[in-house]
């Protein structure tokens, strides 16, 4: 739960990095997590966000 964005959920995907003569390795893809400071109402909220919601955010409070 550790790699997890606590807005929309998003986490790590795994899949195989393919080579040039086609051997396959298992590989992990994090989601780009970042500590921030949400403001809800009068509420501060420290959470662990991906940048896009982060962005969307910022959109939504302009």
């Amino acid at each position: 739960m550790a790699n997890l964005c606590q807005i929309c959920g998003k986490g790590s995907q795994s899949g195989f990095a393919v080579s040039h003569s086609h051997r396959k390795t298992k590989k992990r893809w994090q989601p780009n997590l970042q500590k921030t400071t949400i403001e809800v109402g009068n509420i501060a909220l420290k959470l662990k966000a991906c940048t896009k919601c982060i962005k969307t955010q910022s959109k939504i409070a302009k």
